[in-house]
């Protein structure tokens, strides 16, 4: 019988996007999911209207006529997207490239013909002077034109090294992405810190959470599958919020002030500082402070309408996040957040002043009127020249320094006038329900060392005087990246933080850093001055210590044990040279005694046990009462020389897969989902 020939089975397209860097493009494939949503909305469009697909957890849309791919969240440019079926390999290539989609479809049509016919050795040229042989199903070659430099060459073959081609995705070495779950169960905003670049790659703020949200998908794989397998769980979605390109924009011009007066010397050390250090002095500027605070706090509102639009059935809660000074602009933003809209009415009805006694108990006084407040302040030689404006206590908090100083009113007077109109704005009140006198309850207590209000930040300790923007949401959580937050704290005067103060909208608060993190310090012991505690170890994602921290420990361990015995060996022989009844030596203590007849397994135990025991320690309210500092632990190589590696070690958070896991662990344990240990 005559051999039957194949059948022409068409090509399994596949979606890719380029990805444009200052050397080359990248080809990169869209997950199988995306992909297929790409391919259905292409077969079902029609040519003349455009259709739009979101991809990457809805992170970005292509819009198929245009073959296009748009950031969704932040600013990028738009990158190309082809619909890939054939691919080519040069000399000089690392990976399969895709063919433009015209090319592919010669290249598919001359293929289905060969097959059909079963016809090989087919040559196919383009106008371009381009040539592709279809030696067999297996080997199909591609030649690129000669140029006027090869014309001397004989031989196609000595002309040029031909491509090597291959056709369907699946005859490719490549990668695919892991698709998404749908359901986002918690969003989190991350801030960075100075300067445009987050690591020491020199990568922007949306690459390093980029990272952080693969780490973190990787994770739910492996520490939360039984709960991703039941449906039980989503996905965490994390956002980046950029302020850097709001302050060093146009649109305030301190880059070319700054210009004007940098010295021409060692221009490249002048323009890192002028781009990223210079960022810690402009936070304690008023006016470039209010520019930065003002920037998080806008950006990260836009960012979660614009989630909330584009996900109508979220219910999960929101968290923040910050690295470096970011972390700290957070802590200023929720420090003078308002518990809600009673809380911010109230304000509006009365103020509420607290004072605190030289006996320290707390009393509430009540303004209604402006002659009450000067009254109270002293000031009341002043109250005809607010009536003749028509001053109230509304428009009175409108007035700038300047203002005052127009009407006549003394430095003096005006510095108290000043300073009452701050705590008015940032006093934090709200509806705790109503007592007897109908007065509001306060929901936050005081926290102060001598004559330093924490609750009130002022000029006098530092911090900048200005107006913080509210938050269109209350944040479940805050994490701390490398925060120098107590250090911020220390230097404006505040030595203690009161054990029962909390943010006013934000009950959990995690600290966490590298050990050799040189701009990292911890929170703590601003709250619990009289013990020495250690921070909180973060474990390995793995599931342990660190090998080289086991085995430091181990040595320790081994060390009392060879001591204990020693001792114990040395007891013997004089008992036994001596007879004497009573030990001549000095006794091993208990402790010592028991720890050296534990097995490794009880050792284990004890650790977990102590471990268990630190973290039950109360600290104060800004965690609800659990523990605040967490660190991590440091990778083998980097215990060699922790001055080496302590810049880096400052950049290590948005690729450590163990603060990733701190981060799910907290956010899911909230959902009533526990952490599982993957089997090593």
């Amino acid at each position: 019988m005559d051999a039957v020939p194949p059948l022409y089975e068409p090509v399994q397209p596949h979606w890719f996007y380029c990805r444009r860097t200052d050397t080359k493009d990248s080809w990169l494939p869209f997950s199988m999911e995306d992909s297929q949503k790409l391919e259905e909305a292409y077969l079902s469009s029609k040519i003349c209207l455009e259709v739009v697909v979101a991809t990457e957890g809805e992170r970005y849309d292509v819009k198929l006529k245009e073959r296009r791919r748009y950031a969704v969240y932040w600013e990028q440019a738009p990158s190309e997207v082809r619909r890939c079926t054939w691919f080519y390999k040069g000399d000089k290539d690392t990976r399969y490239l895709p063919y433009p989609e015209d090319f592919s479809d010669s290249l598919e049509e001359a293929y289905m013909i060969a097959v059909t016919l079963d016809e090989w050795k087919r040559k196919l040229e383009f106008p371009t002077g381009e040539t592709v042989i279809l030696h067999n199903p297996k080997l199909i070659m591609h030649y690129q034109p000669i140029t006027l430099q090869e014309e001397w060459m004989s031989s196609p073959s000595e002309q040029t090294r031909p491509r090597t081609v291959k056709r369907g995705i699946e005859n490719i070495s490549v990668e695919i992405p892991d698709g998404e779950p749908e359901s986002v169960d918690h969003l989190v905003f991350m801030v960075h810190g100075i300067g445009p670049a987050c690591d020491l790659r020199f990568r922007s703020i949306i690459q390093c959470v980029n990272d952080f949200r693969s780490a973190s998908l990787s994770l739910l794989n492996t520490h939360f599958k039984k709960a991703q397998d039941e449906k039980r769980i989503g996905r965490v979605e994390f956002l980046p919020v950029n302020w850097h390109s709001a302050l060093h924009g146009d649109a305030t011009g301190v880059d070319e002030d700054i210009q004007r007066i940098t010295l021409p010397s060692i221009s490249r050390l002048r323009h890192f500082t002028n781009d990223t250090l210079l960022d810690l002095f402009f936070y304690n500027s008023p006016t470039y402070c209010q520019t930065i605070v003002d920037t998080v706090a806008s950006e990260v509102n836009q960012l979660y309408r614009l989630f909330r639009q584009r996900h109508p059935q979220f219910t999960g809660g929101v968290s923040v996040a910050g690295h470096s000074l970011g972390s700290l602009i957070l802590f200023d933003l929720l420090t003078n957040q308002r518990t809600s809209l009673v809380e911010k009415d109230a304000i509006r009805v009365s103020i509420s002043l607290k004072i605190r006694c030289t006996s320290g108990d707390m009393v509430t006084l009540e303004y209604k009127t402006m002659k009450e407040v000067l009254q109270r302040m002293g000031l009341e030689e002043h109250i005809d020249v607010f009536k003749k404006e028509q001053l109230d206590l509304e428009s009175l908090a409108l007035c700038s320094e300047n203002d005052l100083k127009e009407l006549g009113i003394p430095l003096g007077p005006r510095k108290k006038i000043l300073s009452f109109m701050r705590r008015r704005t940032m006093l934090q009140v709200g509806k705790n329900g109503q007592g007897t006198d109908g007065n509001y309850a306060f929901l936050r207590s005081v926290s102060t060392t001598g004559a330093v209000d924490y609750e009130y930040f002022d000029v006098g300790i530092g911090q900048v005087s200005i107006n913080y923007p509210q938050l269109d949401f209350e944040p479940q959580t805050f994490f701390a990246f490398g925060s120098p937050i107590g250090m911020f704290l220390t230097v404006r005067g505040l030595k203690r933080i009161d054990p029962s103060y909390s943010f006013p909208t934000c009950k959990s608060f995690y600290n966490i850093y590298h050990p050799f993190d040189p701009v990292a310090y911890r929170i703590e012991p601003m709250i619990v001055s009289d013990v020495d505690i250690e921070p909180m170890l973060i474990p390995h994602h793995k599931g342990r210590k660190r090998m080289h921290l086991e085995l430091k420990e181990s040595l320790t361990r081994m060390s009392a044990d060879l001591k204990n015995n020693v001792l114990g060996s040395l007891r013997t022989a004089w008992q036994s040279f001596s007879r004497l009844p009573i030990a001549a030596l000095p006794p091993v203590a208990e402790g010592e005694a028991d720890a050296a007849a534990l097995s490794p397994q009880q050792v284990e135990e004890t650790a977990s046990e102590e471990q268990k025991e630190q973290q039950n320690i109360k600290i104060g309210m800004l965690n609800g009462g659990r523990r605040i500092d967490y660190v991590l632990q440091e990778k083998p190589i980097e215990s060699f020389n922790e001055y080496l590696f302590a810049i880096q070690s400052h950049l290590c958070y948005w690729e450590s897969e163990d603060t990733a896991l701190l981060l799910l662990k907290e956010i899911y344990e909230k959902l009533g989902v526990v952490l599982e240990q993957p089997q090593q």
